[in-house]
């Protein structure tokens, strides 16, 4: 009997190529650029409003500028030389200093207790938080006309409770001097930052796992143990943060200033914001002003410097 075996299938052929070609050089060079494209718009915008303006302060305060504000040459730094020798820049630049160490360490000490008490589950919380950001939320202008009625010899809100409640006998001047006038300017300032600094450090606090603090009480530890060895640690960072955020606020902080005192009496309670506006504006002298300007943007590259090396040598030490 004859039997034929069955014809074996030939191999299947390997499949073809795939289709899909790879993408031509323009799309490599689009996906290329496409990171640049998208962050483009952000370069312009900051060359225009950023980059630009700082060029041109920099600009008029190493040249003559006249009254209507035109370049008339290189002045060899006489704007500096007259500025830094004026006895009026040595006591504004001493406020300046005064004005921002007193506001930043006094609203980071009391913004950081507050969020200790904020952080807290008690009744009535969440009203406690919208009360405490209110002052944040309200423009310094306002802010500084309502001390300004407060402190008020004659109609004051103080006067007129403290008499009321019989603590005193008559108006009292709660601003007999300039050192006065600047440390109601002071309590004002650190009044508008505390919720800045409240809700940085809360942010901070809570993040932090509760375990930590459950394995420290087990372990028989105190409040201020736990304080110290578990919340200040772990919300330095935050801390950090808002103090150097704070310093460039408090620093360049104009409406306070100008609306409570306009740096008066004879630039008393100037700072160098107030003093550059006046120099500008009220005396004709741009180029002083804008040297003024320069020498407060170098003390704050300063402590933006200082933030960056403390960041970078941190970062190297976790690695």
């Amino acid at each position: 009997m004859n039997t034929t075996t069955p014809d074996v299938p030939a191999k299947a052929k390997a499949p073809a190529a795939s289709s899909q070609q790879m993408p031509s050089s323009s799309k490599k060079l689009l996906r290329q650029a496409e990171p640049y494209i998208w962050i483009a718009p952000s370069l312009i915008l900051m060359s225009i409003f950023i980059v630009a303006p700082i060029f041109s302060v920099f600009q008029r305060s190493m040249n003559k500028v006249s009254r209507v504000g035109k370049l008339q040459g290189f002045n060899n730094f006489a704007n500096f030389t007259k500025v830094l020798k004026s006895p009026t820049f040595t006591l504004v630049l001493k406020n300046t200093i005064v004005w921002t160490i007193a506001v930043v360490v006094i609203s980071t000490v009391l913004g950081f207790l507050l969020a200790l008490v904020l952080n807290n589950k008690f009744k009535g919380r969440k009203i406690a938080r919208a009360i405490v950001v209110f002052p944040w939320a309200t423009t310094l202008v306002i802010q500084a006309s309502a001390w300004n009625f407060i402190i008020n010899t004659d109609y004051g809100t103080l006067n007129t409770l403290l008499m009321k409640l019989h603590l005193i006998s008559g108006p009292v001047n709660w601003t007999p001097t300039p050192g006065a006038y600047f440390a109601w300017e002071i309590a004002c300032g650190i009044f508008v930052t505390i919720p800045f600094v409240c809700f940085c450090v809360l942010s901070g606090l809570q993040s932090i796992d509760a375990s930590y603090y459950e394995a420290a009480t087990v372990d028989g530890a105190g409040y201020f143990q736990k304080l110290f060895s578990i919340t200040l640690p772990l919300v330095k960072s935050s801390l950090t943060v808002s103090t150097v955020l704070n310093i460039i606020y408090v620093f360049n902080s104009f409406p306070i200033i100008w609306t409570m005192t306009k740096g008066d009496p004879a630039s008393r309670t100037d700072t160098l914001v107030t003093y550059l506006y006046k120099l500008a504006f009220y005396n004709s002298k741009p180029g002083e002003a804008a040297a003024v300007s320069v020498i407060g943007f170098i003390i704050l590259l300063m402590c933006a410097s200082i933030y960056m090396i403390y960041t970078l040598r941190k970062g190297d030490e976790d690695l």
